[in-house]
């Protein structure tokens, strides 16, 4: 080492060992500078940001909780969330999801919360959630007793609701420089055991339903390239084993809706 030093030295004249040092700590400083930047990319890629979205009472944040196996203290709760929840699912590779769940009421909040997903810091796919016109109705407000509403009242809800999430998402999927996803999940299956296929094509693109022409045209404005959607029926409770749906084909649902997302992401 004692004969190395001087050497260096006589090659390199005082300016260029200057500049050297001054290169190797510029590198050494960039290095540190996009460190955290390249660990919040990696974290992304492990733990994607989803959104859940939909209507007031089709069980979004009942979903969340399947998906993360989050159990809550408090009992159920009341319908209609006003804040912005998260939920995150973990799994021993050390990947899963980030979960948003976004209010369903047309309120101030809800709007909120759907720049947040959207624009501010936009997601990497998309949970929409609907009920096939099952949605819990909610009371209005100063109201006691159980709700009522019939289901093509909800049907049409869910539509309106469609309409406000999908402005959103095409928005978002224009700005991207890679494809987003879209999983439709259709919720309380154990309601409509006996209808799925049917249930399932009238929520898909290119089916020809109300529903589907909505998907149909959110895909154009977005470009098909674009986005990516799939529907699948899910049912985040069932009945016991005497049922259509008892409990082992209800969690079968949830655990496929995390599969596809695990695909969606890549995963696996």
């Amino acid at each position: 080492m004692s004969r190395a030093a001087p050497r260096l030295r006589t090659i390199l004249p005082h300016s260029g060992r200057t500049a050297l040092g001054a290169t190797v700590a510029g590198g050494v400083l960039t290095g540190l500078a996009s460190a955290p930047e390249r660990v919040s990319r990696l974290f992304r890629r492990r733990f994607p940001i989803v959104a859940v979205t939909g209507m007031t009472g089709v069980g979004k944040t009942q979903l969340a909780n399947r998906l993360t196996r989050h159990t809550s203290g408090d009992g159920v709760a009341e319908v209609g969330s006003a804040v912005l929840e998260r939920r995150t699912r973990r799994s021993h590779r050390m990947q899963g999801f980030r979960f948003l769940v976004v209010p369903g009421d047309n309120a101030a909040t809800r709007l909120g919360a759907l720049d947040e997903v959207f624009h501010d810091e936009p997601v990497d796919g998309v949970i929409h959630v609907v009920a096939n016109g099952h949605a819990t109705p909610r009371r209005t407000a100063g109201t006691t007793g159980r709700a009522s509403a019939s289901r093509e009242d909800q049907l049409a809800a869910e539509l309106e609701d469609w309409a406000i999430t999908a402005h959103r998402i095409a928005s978002m999927a224009v700005r991207r420089d890679k494809p987003v996803w879209l999983v439709i999940a259709v919720t309380k299956a154990d309601l409509w055991a006996d209808d799925l296929d049917e249930v399932v094509r009238y929520y898909s693109p290119g089916s020809g339903s109300r529903f589907g022409d909505k998907v149909d045209e959110l895909r154009a404005l977005a470009g098909g390239a674009k986005l990516s959607v799939d529907v699948l029926a899910v049912s985040s409770q069932g009945g016991d084993r005497t049922s259509a749906f008892p409990g082992k084909r209800a969690n079968a649902t949830v655990e496929a809706l995390a599969v596809r997302l695990s695909q969606l992401s890549g995963h696996v």
